[in-house]
């Protein structure tokens, strides 16, 4: 994976401007530390930095091809998985290519194809192509968001980068949060509004669109959606259709020049693309690393909750032994996972999932002595219904976002002039804006109409955001982790498998389940669905207690912008026990919500933000 960058502006020279792509790139170094270049025109600067792992010779950015005397420039962060299948099509066409990279490919598609180009991609993608032919720049993003683009278009100039942080570097972006930013991080934060970056006059590009930058005008345009088929395969069909799939998106993610390990939690999700993958390497003589997390203690605290069940520990050795990888586990102390809060901050660039983001973030700096390349099963909950929302009847009928519906309770953290601003219609508008183009056909059952639904929710908010989150903070440690749920063709065909076979046996992920047996034991198969572990130390909750009591003692914190402090005292008090419900997803309860807080102090300060109400 890698890091871009640029800035252009059609009406003027910026080649004098320069030096800001070297900020801007250099902001990046994580995404990409093993090389780095630039691309200079007059009205262009473009920036990459490089983590290879495909044709560490061939790949390098940015790439230039000529085609009928039209120069094409590219830089591009991804990986796609048909690479071979479009690289024979385009020979068919006549076209040459010099080397094995998918930068390459992607490339000479838009050439041929030009912005029919990224219906043809499946994989996970962000990039920006000068076309000097049209004299424009072409950007595109995968069709699940996969991969983060933001932009800014001010006075002329297009800026943009993988993260909001290379475009800070530019004099034209200012770290400036007005009504519609403060509504995002406060009302439905850690989730953030498709195509809104939270500063002003930043944008991200969302999933599954294109934008055309021209002298005269911008174009953003929606390329794929999920579509409402009729499912005409018989249950055993579908569980065989299922099941090749699956293996096919699995294996044709371990493409790499740097080896492949795998995360594994002991879940059904991560313990099939870790059999899946051991499997594959034995055929070779080979052993699969797979790499567990855990906490200091976590046993002796761990107590069980409706979401929590049971702990990974057991599981992780049960699969272990089953496809016989070479596991290691990472374990965090609970001192490190709060002094890492200011590193999870500053991958992601706004307050996000606080210590569930820190601890993936220690996770992935722990695996990174021992491999680059890694797979991980986000995407199978939200595309196969393995959250608890998907068969609560409640959740179901509810007019708002399940993983925050509690999220209410936030607003008393806050004073009048947040209070002020409307959440409630806010909220509900970004959920009818969601479900508004859903087609229900008229062979779905009242379920199916339900989980359609569900499903688009899920997709387009609550996986963007943990796919977010996985981006952040594993290339923070410069790893790049795959998700192959994230298959767009495997995401396309479950969205149309009915509710009765999706849920078999009247469990979450029923039909994923059975395709898996093959592969896995009958009590990984039949295990409860079990969140990402949190902490549950009492070291973690005094040590973000005492902080956030400190940042009330002095009143010069900019928290104090937003906060009411009577009831953040209370809150504290508590030691957060009186969030006893999550106000996001599953995990987030009172420790996480006073380490979000702290969030929010070190990012108004660290950021310089002003607020803009």
């Amino acid at each position: 994976m890698c890091g871009i960058t640029g800035f252009s502006n059609f009406n003027k020279d910026i080649r004098s401007e320069f030096n800001n792509i070297l900020m801007m790139n250099d902001s990046l170094y994580h995404r990409g530390p093993d090389e780095f270049d630039y691309y200079k025109h007059k009205n262009v600067v473009l920036g990459h930095r490089r983590l290879s792992i495909v044709d560490p010779n061939g790949g390098k950015q940015p790439m230039q091809r000529i085609v009928n005397f039209h120069k094409y420039t590219i830089v591009y962060n991804g990986e796609i998985y048909n690479t071979d299948e479009i690289r024979d099509d385009l020979v068919s066409k006549g076209y040459s290519f010099y080397t094995y990279s998918d930068t390459e490919v992607v490339l000479i598609n838009y050439i041929h194809y030009k912005e029919e180009c990224v219906s043809k991609l499946n994989g996970i993608f962000a990039f920006c192509i000068f076309d000097e032919d049209r004299n424009c720049l072409f950007m595109a993003r995968d069709q699940l968001g996969v991969k983060p683009i933001f932009y800014s278009f001010k006075d002329g100039y297009l800026i943009f980068g993988s993260e909001i942080k290379s475009l800070l570097k530019h004099p034209k972006v200012s770290p400036i949060v007005c009504g519609d930013g403060i509504l995002d991080l406060l009302g439905l934060g850690p989730s953030r509004s498709l195509g809104e970056g939270i500063f002003k006059d930043v944008k991200e590009i969302p999933p599954a669109h294109y934008l055309f930058i021209y002298k005269d005008r911008i174009t953003l345009k929606e390329y794929w959606r999920l579509e409402s088929k009729e499912h005409n395969l018989t249950l055993e069909d579908t569980k065989e259709k299922l099941s090749l799939m699956l293996e096919n998106a699995i294996k044709k993610q371990m493409v790499s020049d740097r080896g492949i390990f795998s995360f594994l939690s002991g879940g059904i999700d991560s313990s099939l693309i870790s059999a899946v993958v051991s499997d594959e390497f034995n055929k070779e003589g080979k052993i699969l690393d797979t790499f567990t997390v855990d906490y200091v203690d976590y046993d002796k605290d761990f107590e069980g909750n409706e979401f929590e069940v049971t702990s990974d520990k057991y599981f992780v050795k049960v699969v272990n032994e089953s496809i016989k990888s070479n596991n290691r586990i990472i374990t965090i102390k609970n001192e490190d996972l709060f002094y890492a809060l200011e590193d999870g901050l500053y991958s992601s660039d706004i307050p996000s999932m606080a210590d569930i983001d820190t601890s993936l973030y220690l996770f992935c700096k722990g695996i990174k002595n021992y491999g680059t390349v890694g797979l991980s099963g986000e995407c199978a909950d939200e595309i196969f219904g393995g959250y608890p929302w998907y068969l609560n009847e409640e959740d179901l009928k509810l007019n708002k976002f399940p993983w925050n519906r509690f999220s209410g309770i936030r607003k008393e953290l806050f004073n009048d002039k947040i209070k002020n601003l409307d959440f409630d219609s806010y909220i509900k508008n970004k959920f009818d804006e969601t479900l508004k183009d859903v087609c229900i056909l008229d062979s779905d059952s009242e379920l199916d109409a339900k989980i359609r639904k569900m499903t688009t929710l899920n997709v387009k908010w609550f996986m963007v955001t943990l796919l977010n989150r996985k981006d952040r903070m594993s290339m923070a440690n410069s790893l790049e982790i795959r998700v192959p749920f994230a298959d767009r063709e495997l995401v396309e065909f479950s969205y149309n498998i009915p509710a009765k076979f999706k849920f078999l046996n009247g469990r979450e992920k029923g039909i994923l389940r059975e395709v898996s047996r093959k592969f896995l034991p009958d009590s990984i198969i039949d295990r409860k669905k079990s969140p990402y572990p949190k902490t549950q130390s009492a070291i973690y909750t005094n040590l973000v207690v005492n902080e956030l009591s400190n940042i009330l003692d002095n009143k010069s914190n900019p928290i104090f912008e937003i906060i009411d402090e009577k009831s953040v005292r209370k809150l504290i008090e508590s030691r957060g026990n009186s969030y006893t419900k999550p106000w996001f997803g599953q995990l987030m309860r009172g420790p996480q919500l006073m380490a979000y807080l702290i969030q929010i102090n070190m990012w108004l300060k660290k950021y310089n933000i002003n607020l803009s109400l």
